[in-house]
């Protein structure tokens, strides 16, 4: 099982593909099985990262409180252990929010940013989308046939969930520098699409693209466009690439 140590923990992480380097960071409750279709397409042009953020999936879960600032070092150190200098980097819903931390903290590091389901900020009264609760309960009651075969302990879930809800960087988005590519569907309900063209409008050399549907518009009847989509905004942002 490859796994290496970052910022004081041990991630779990994959590797697919050959080409210049992209660092797919997935959301919420979730771990990289989750998002394998994406990883697999990704894979035919680029070289691959994906990984299990901290309290989920096959790395470790400490019970402490986390922050999106603390899981941003981690997707860094991890770079490092695996040999990756600069990288594109697709962050999902929470993940985004990684991203956009990776971004502040580590602009260097970051060729380019695609931002999917995201906002500089969340509400308190963040809802969960029915299809990522639908997957984690069926992550829970069948694990040997779910796609999730590693179901988040409560405890792991609340950490993630709170270090989301608490991330504010709507003060500092005007200092990104890499070219951003906003992904959002017009019916998200956990995350508002005024909350994207907030975050659009706060980024330079931003774009927002918007679909058709909810917060999983991603995976769910427009994973098509949004796999062409990435990609090509990942390949015209390759020089100088890692």
């Amino acid at each position: 099982m490859p796994v290496a140590t970052a910022n004081g923990i041990e991630l779990y992480y994959e590797l697919a593909g050959q080409g210049a380097a992209v660092v797919l960071i997935g959301g919420l409750g979730t771990d990289s099985t989750f998002l394998r279709p994406v990883t697999r397409n990704l894979a035919e042009r680029f070289s691959v990262l994906s990984f299990d953020n901290r309290g989920a999936g096959r790395s470790d879960k400490p019970d402490i409180p986390y922050s999106i600032e603390m899981m941003a070092t981690d997707a860094i150190e991890l770079m490092d252990a695996v040999g990756v200098e600069r990288a594109h980097v697709v962050g999902i819903s929470m993940g985004a929010s990684v991203a956009l931390a990776m971004a502040l903290g580590y602009g260097e590091r970051v060729t380019s940013l695609v931002l999917v389901s995201a906002s500089a900020k969340k509400s308190m009264d963040m809802t969960i989308s029915k299809p990522f609760r639908l997957i984690r309960l069926l992550g829970r009651a069948l694990p040997p046939i779910a796609e999730g075969k590693y179901p988040q302990p409560d405890y792991a879930f609340e950490r993630q969930r709170a270090a989301s809800r608490t991330y504010d960087c709507s003060v500092r988005l005007g200092e990104i520098a890499a070219p951003t590519l906003i992904m959002h569907g017009r019916k998200d309900r956990t995350v508002p699409l005024e909350l994207a063209e907030q975050l659009q409008a706060g980024i330079p050399r931003s774009t927002l693209m918007t679909f058709a549907g909810g917060h999983a518009f991603f995976l769910f009847g427009e994973r098509d466009r949004f796999l062409r989509e990435t990609g090509e905004f990942c390949t015209a942002h390759n020089e100088g690439g890692g």
